[in-house]
């Protein structure tokens, strides 16, 4: 005899409550980075349409120096940028919890722009990245054309910024094998990695488990699970951003991205507002995702 359950009737579902929005995109961009399209209203209207509270917005930092110029906005588009972020703010209130926030790049001398720069605007959540990938970065630290020793420079250069003050979250924190990578061997590097992670966790920075990896050379999340394992092994918070550049990236693969995290050990996951880490229970949050 076939029994009969509730759940699976779609007149009972029907009247079953919306799963309340609980999560936010964490790591996003505009037009002025140069490499980005879409306003920030259409990253909001994506947002509503996956079941998020809010969305981050996180366009690359203006520098005082030439770094990466071709890929971030410039100094007197700062004032652009926050007017577009608080238009965004203003026309999705009620629905959407737009918020101000900045990618900023580190690397060693960089600190006093930074903080000047960080004291601007009130930001709500301020990324800290290391892109190893710009020619500027490249010229300075790959030396003797040794790959390797690239690799162990980046994650110095994590924990550096993570000791520096200036960061709630690190994005991306494997970036680097992206660089080159069929030299690539997590366990060669293990080493210099555990170094970085056992500086992070006396910080209490957090670290992004940054989706959109799966579309690069090495097709797995940043950073991958060897080095997820190590960030839960510290009690380091987990943040989830999808590096949306256009809007349909907005929250894209989060839940594959939590049940990854679940079944490593996470039991949280984190987002910053007021530049205060707020933590929500991984089940809960993934029970919040809507579908397009």
């Amino acid at each position: 005899m076939e029994l009969f359950c509730a759940a699976n009737d779609p007149l009972y579902n029907r009247h079953m409550p919306e799963p309340k929005p609980l999560l936010y995109e964490t790591h996003m961009h505009t037009p002025l980075c140069k490499h980005a399209e879409g306003d920030p209203e259409e990253y909001a209207a994506m947002a509503e349409r996956r079941g998020l509270k809010g969305i981050l917005v996180t366009c690359h930092n203006p520098t005082d120096i030439e770094w990466g110029w071709r890929v971030r906005m410039a100094y007197e588009e700062f004032e652009e940028y926050v007017a577009l972020v608080a238009r965004a703010t203003k026309e999705y209130a009620g629905r959407v919890d737009v918020r101000l926030g900045i990618e900023s790049d580190y690397a060693p001398g960089m600190e006093k722009w930074l903080e000047k720069l960080h004291k601007e605007a009130e930001f709500h959540h301020v990324l800290g990245s290391v892109h190893p990938q710009i020619p500027e970065y490249r010229a300075k630290y790959f030396i003797n054309n040794d790959a390797v020793a690239y690799q162990r420079t980046y994650f110095e250069h994590l924990a550096m910024a993570a000791e520096s003050g200036l960061f709630d979250t690190l994005s991306h924190p494997d970036l680097v094998k992206n660089i080159f990578p069929s030299k690539w061997n997590v366990q060669l590097v293990m080493d210099s990695i555990e170094a970085a992670l056992d500086r992070i966790a006396k910080t209490g920075v957090a670290m992004e488990l940054n989706t959109s990896g799966v579309n690069k050379d090495i097709q797995e999340m940043n950073p991958g699970p060897e080095i997820l394992k190590q960030i839960q092994k510290r009690n380091i918070p987990i943040v989830v951003g999808a590096d949306a550049h256009r809007p349909g990236r907005v929250a894209a693969d989060f839940d594959v991205a939590l049940d990854q995290l679940k079944s490593l050990g996470f039991t949280k996951v984190s987002y910053f507002l007021n530049r205060k880490r707020q933590d929500v229970p991984i089940d809960e949050a993934r029970a919040s995702l809507l579908g397009d």
